[in-house]
């Protein structure tokens, strides 16, 4: 999300409606999933971005993307499709996935008023290392917040500790772009930034029972100065350089961090070991994984 100039205090939620954002949390695992399957060197982006819309519509869930406003034109489609040195917002369309792509996956819905928002990078194919470890540490960046939520007091602490991982492995983090609180609508206070200044210290917000969050670092192979293409909406970076995105939606409820975005089926072997040593460290941090706070 786009940062803006306004701030306002965290829109709290219960129990009971944590739950409900779990379900539509399950219909966003689901469509990144169907993503991972589709996304094959040969397919249309345009292809992946009519199934995603097609799964939504056939749970009575809306796509919360398609036609959401713009500074110049609304955004045409489901999903934000982006590929390579585009970090966010890619609209799909005939452009072919190729081997050795990063592939980002930006999806939401809203299903019986509750929304839920998550992003996942792929690998197309065979990938250069380079961009494999831009890929782990981003997803190293986006663990660190889910385990740190539940044990600090404030975000920009949490924020602190992300841009650190990402910078002492030598990337930087997107400044311009930030997560944001989501509810009954998609975008909320409060601002999630990524990276601590002093802007982000001034504003900062208590992580407190209740708090929804989508948490979406975005970090850049290179500097982490970014541009918009004429269609006004796709976001690239200004070298040139690739750019990994990964998101989830977490609360905290009942004295513990809940995914809300997580997928319930088995990962695969791809990510299997990934997974397995991220459980162990999930354990010991009181993270719920695929399941709430009964409503």
């Amino acid at each position: 999300m786009l940062k803006w100039f306004s701030y306002g205090a965290a829109e709290l939620k219960s129990s009971r409606e944590i739950a409900l954002m779990r379900e539509a949390g399950k219909l966003v695992a689901q469509a990144l999933r169907i993503v991972r399957e589709k996304a094959k060197p040969g397919v249309r982006t345009l292809e992946i971005d009519r199934a995603v819309e097609d799964y939504f519509l056939s749970h009575n869930a809306v796509p919360l993307f398609k036609g959401y406003p713009g500074q110049k034109v609304p955004f045409p489609a489901s999903t934000c499709l982006s590929l390579n040195e585009q970090v966010v917002h890619g609209i799909p369309g005939q452009r072919v996935l190729r081997d050795g792509d990063l592939f980002k996956i930006d999806t939401a819905c809203k299903l019986n008023g509750w929304c839920a928002d998550a992003a996942a990078t792929l690998i197309i194919g065979n990938v250069r290392p380079e961009w494999r470890r831009l890929l782990r540490v981003a997803e190293e960046v986006l663990q660190i917040a889910i385990e740190e939520i539940g044990r600090r007091k404030w975000w920009s602490e949490v924020a602190a500790r992300m841009q650190h991982h990402a910078q002492a492995s030598g990337f930087s983090v997107v400044e311009n772009y930030v997560g944001h609180g989501i509810g009954r609508i998609m975008h909320e206070n409060p601002q999630v930034p990524n990276y601590v200044n002093r802007e982000v210290k001034k504003h900062d917000f208590k992580l407190e029972e209740g708090l929804v969050l989508a948490i979406e670092p975005m970090v850049n192979m290179g500097r982490a100065d970014v541009d918009v293409l004429r269609d006004h909406w796709t976001v690239v970076t200004r070298d040139g350089l690739p750019s990994v995105h990964v998101e989830h939606t977490v609360a905290l409820t009942g004295g513990k961090v809940v995914i809300i975005t997580a997928d319930e089926e088995p990962p695969s072997q791809e990510s299997e070991v990934r997974s397995q040593e991220s459980d162990l460290r999930n354990q010991d941090s009181g993270i719920m994984v695929t399941t709430t706070a009964d409503p």
